[in-house]
């Protein structure tokens, strides 16, 4: 007779789809998102800059301020109910773009799709509370790959579905795709034996930080989440720039563009879960180091590549590297967080993810545009070795009480 499987399994691939799915609709409209908005009004150049940039960092912004909300309703009323809540809106809102017919009302939508923004971290504390300490690590770093996975794929699906049947159903189907995660999430995700926190009992932030029994752990992975975004976001604005200086103004930008910049994200796909096998083993702080360790010394020779070939091979370790990053600062938080307050804790993280998402994409087009494309790379591996201090003084208080 086939052994029934655990239901914090059955959670983790349910949770799995959905966090594919919501990382897929953040990036599906990407490729087009300035080319829709060329189509709802005559604009010149500095204006069609001006609008993408608020429809593009609106729901970055929102998202930001409303995690920790979400987090304080999840841990009184239960992760699924926010789950529900998030994929329904998100969904109307995504369904809803593709009827706009001004600029302001697809920056509004956009604004209220980050007001929706609690699914991912929620399905973190909900795995978080359940799993088996023994395996958090790999539970919580294949959770993520889904979220990595659907951005990887999101602009590839979000590209073809634009060019075969326009803008305007490609909302459309993504409004359906998370209707779908609703579904699965409702009939197929068990939260049982939730000890709600009561409003009383609800600790303001100050108080609940100074109950923690490692209270810099937890602050620490949050400043370490920023830093990590925002070196790793740092690259996005002229990652085809760069591509292009390195093929002398060639052919085939576009397409070698999009192969640099999915690599980082095929790589991190493959090893998350094997970086969370090995800190469950071995202690998911010193995985955490290295990774940062690695990710530095592969940044700065990024400055110096004099072709596309080296540029994809660095960028591909990259990728490896952050493996070893976010999912294990997501087993840290897990571990030394109590259950009953992970859906602040983890709401406050991705909160951190989101203000990384808009700090490092600014980081880059102002270090570039004073010291060129290869001062934006030396830049980042310079916060990563800010970061590997701040880990090493975050952790070694852990550290001391294991030796």
């Amino acid at each position: 007779m086939k052994a029934k499987i655990p239901e914090w399994k059955q959670n983790l691939r349910v949770l799995w789809f959905g966090n594919f799915i919501v990382g897929m609709g953040f990036q599906l409209i990407m490729p087009f998102m300035s080319l829709y908005i060329k189509t709802l009004g005559h604009f010149n150049r500095m204006q069609l800059n001006l609008w993408s940039g608020i429809v593009f960092s609106a729901t970055f912004l929102v998202s930001s301020w409303m995690a920790p909300i979400w987090g304080k309703f999840a841990d009184r009323h239960g992760r699924k109910k926010v789950m529900l809540i998030s994929a329904a809106g998100m969904g109307v809102m995504m369904a809803s773009m593709g009827l706009v017919a001004h600029v302001w009302q697809l920056a509004l939508l956009r604004l209220l799709q980050g007001f929706f923004a609690g699914y991912v971290a929620n399905t973190s504390a909900l795995i978080a509370s359940q799993v088996p300490s023994k395996h958090s690590g790999k539970a919580l770093s294949t959770l993520s790959t889904g979220t990595t996975a659907g951005m990887l794929l999101g602009p590839l699906f979000g590209g073809a579905i634009a060019g075969a049947f326009g803008y305007r159903v490609t909302f459309f189907l993504t409004g359906l795709a998370y209707a779908t995660v609703f579904v699965l999430t409702l009939f197929f995700v068990h939260e049982r034996n939730f000890t709600p926190v009561s409003k009383e009992k609800t600790l303001p932030a100050r108080e609940l930080f100074k109950s923690l029994e490692y209270p810099q752990v937890i602050i620490g992975m949050f400043v370490t989440t920023l830093i990590i975004q925002a070196g790793n976001n740092s690259i996005s604005p002229v990652i085809s720039l760069y591509v292009q200086q390195l093929l002398h103004g060639g052919h085939s930008v576009d397409m070698v563009s999009g192969i640099i910049a999915a690599l980082p994200g095929i790589a991190t796909l493959f090893a998350a879960p094997l970086f969370g096998t090995w800190g469950d083993k071995i202690g998911t702080q010193k995985i955490l180091r290295g990774g940062l360790i690695f990710a530095m010394l592969v940044y700065i020779p990024q400055a110096f590549v004099t072709n596309v070939w080296q540029l994809g091979i660095l960028r591909f370790l990259v990728g490896i590297s952050d493996a070893a990053l976010l999912p294990q600062v997501q087993t840290l938080l897990a571990k030394y967080s109590p259950n009953e307050y992970s859906g602040r804790v983890f709401s406050y993280n991705q909160s951190a993810q989101f203000m990384g998402n808009i700090f490092g994409p600014l980081i880059g087009s102002t270090v570039s545009g004073a010291f060129g494309y290869g001062g934006v790379f030396l830049s980042t591996a310079f916060l990563v070795l800010i970061n590997i201090g701040w880990v090493h003084h975050s952790t070694k208080e852990i550290d001391a009480k294991k030796a």
